[in-house]
């Protein structure tokens, strides 16, 4: 008997690739997103001399944009109603940022640890949950939609065809 790889399996194979590829981009993007967001934290709570939780949300406000903007057009290729999808993310963010907020200030302020740490650690459980949020949530139905409506798109451009009538 040969080794042969079933048209099933090829297609997980396909499946986890390009799977393995949207977890990287969502890394690289948020790592980006980090960027901003660390930066503006370290620009308000050094220069400015705000406390954490100010300077955490506007950074926090600023890379959540940035990153959502990028990972729909990108990582997910998405279609999917813009304002709904935000609204999803807010929605994330809704639970997300009072809890990150009271734990980094309670960490900081209270138990006296490093804004540093509690901030690369609050990166890093945001980043794994919003991924999962995106992926499962909000982009769950519409994941490669976008190259679809472009398609079917150029599709029609090419046939004649505008407003569903030909040409």
């Amino acid at each position: 008997m040969k080794n042969e790889i079933t048209v099933k399996e090829k297609r997980n194979i396909k499946i986890n690739k390009q799977e393995l590829i949207r977890v990287l981009k969502f890394l690289a993007f948020s790592c980006t997103a980090g960027i901003i967001q660390f930066g503006t934290f370290t620009l308000l709570n050094e220069v400015a001399r705000l406390s954490y939780w100010p300077s955490y949300l506007i950074g926090l406000v600023l890379s959540v944009v940035y990153n959502f903007t990028l990972n729909r057009r990108f990582t997910f290729k998405s279609a999917n109603n813009v304002p709904l999808a935000m609204s999803l993310i807010l929605l994330y963010y809704a639970i997300f940022t009072p809890l990150s907020t009271l734990w980094g200030d309670a960490l900081t302020d209270k138990a006296g640890w490093n804004e540093y740490i509690v901030l690369a650690g609050t990166m890093v459980i945001n980043f794994v949950t919003e991924f999962l949020f995106s992926r499962f949530v909000v982009f769950k139905n519409s994941i490669n939609s976008r190259n679809s409506s472009e398609k079917v798109a150029l599709e029609k451009e090419e046939s004649g065809e505008k407003d569903g009538r030909n040409v």
